[in-house]
């Protein structure tokens, strides 16, 4: 019999991601990935995997999964999302160990905009171009390059658990920060006037409706170029933020273009990125510039805190059999 996680219902937009394809934006592919990357590595860490793991992503509305295996065990983490099993109550940053009919559904957000379920032992895909990632603009990774659809099957890789007891983490402990979006002005800052690089630094902007995998359209006060709004076409990163013709600002995120040609003010740095990912259409962001070192700094202290979340896990039984605790984190209503 094939172990698989049965799809029921994929919610708004669920695809298969890990932390991206590396290597092949030369030849014009972006690396996709996750967006909230802090979110997979942990929903991992729940369920035992490599924090490389891939999972699957999913926007708004969770959905609704069953297990098709003898035993598998899960984990949800990511944007606050009511959560069931078997029509009770459920919480994310907590692993639940299942077995064979059981059914996870995942309801609409309440705050934020992506999750992510892991499921002990990963996925049974094979990788494209090094990579389990979902770019669903070519057509790459996941199940054939699509986001999931209803009814379909995505095969396990291990039908055992690992021994051991399922987790807790309080999602207090995951790493955060808050205040502006902070990014290293360039490389074509220049293409500003001091006024222009003002605005951007000291505006609130607006995340408009056109957001998705490929980038976040803000609206907000004009951003004032020198002269001309087109350079000649180069590379563009995750997070980089180009202001085109109408002076409004474009966040590129995992699913980007390559390359383009109108100036960027500024790049969005690595250790915020996955709180950009979970803001959504009316949200306002504002951005403050940083130095390189500074934004370096930022992300080996990231990556510390990712380290240190294995020190925080503990028994989800304990933490069970403490109501109190229960209350106070609104599990109630199924939302960690």
């Amino acid at each position: 019999m094939n172990e698989s996680l049965m799809v029921h219902d994929p919610g708004l937009f669920a695809t298969i991601q890990d932390l991206g394809r590396w290597g092949y934006l030369r030849f014009g592919v972006s690396n996709s990935g996750a967006m909230d990357k802090v979110s997979l590595q942990i929903a991992n860490m729940l369920v035992g995997n490599d924090p490389t793991e891939a999972v699957i992503e999913f926007t708004v509305i969770g959905g609704t999964y069953e297990i098709a295996a003898n035993e598998c065990r899960i984990a949800i983490a990511g944007a606050y999302f009511p959560v069931t099993i078997d029509g009770k109550a459920a919480s994310a940053y907590t692993s639940y160990t299942l077995g064979r009919g059981s059914r996870v559904a995942i309801g609409c957000t309440k705050s934020g905009m992506r999750g992510y379920l892991a499921v002990s032992g990963g996925f049974d895909l094979s990788p494209t171009l090094g990579s389990l990632s979902t770019h669903v603009r070519y057509e790459l990774g996941g199940l054939n390059g699509k986001p999931l659809e209803p009814d379909c099957k995505i095969p396990l890789r291990n039908s055992d658990v690992s021994p051991g007891e399922d987790l807790h983490l309080d999602s207090t402990l995951m790493p955060s920060a808050g205040g502006p979006i902070r990014v290293v002005l360039g490389p074509q800052d220049d293409y500003f006037t001091e006024a222009g690089k003002e605005t951007f630094l000291s505006s609130k902007y607006r995340v408009t409706n056109q957001c998705d995998r490929m980038g976040y359209r803000l609206e907000g006060p004009e951003i004032e170029h020198v002269e001309d709004f087109n350079i000649v076409s180069d590379g563009i990163a995750t997070g980089s933020i180009q202001v085109p013709g109408n002076r409004q600002p474009i966040i590129l995120l995992s699913d980007r273009q390559t390359t383009g040609g109108y100036p960027k003010i500024a790049t969005v740095i690595t250790s915020d990125l996955h709180r950009l990912a979970q803001m959504e259409p009316g949200d306002t962001v504002s951005f403050k510039a940083i130095s390189v070192e500074e934004a370096e700094d930022e992300y080996f202290q990231l990556l510390d805190s990712l380290d240190k979340i294995d020190e925080y896990l503990k028994s989800a039984s304990s933490e069970a059999r403490n109501t109190y605790r229960l209350l106070i984190r609104n599990l109630i209503d199924g939302v960690c």
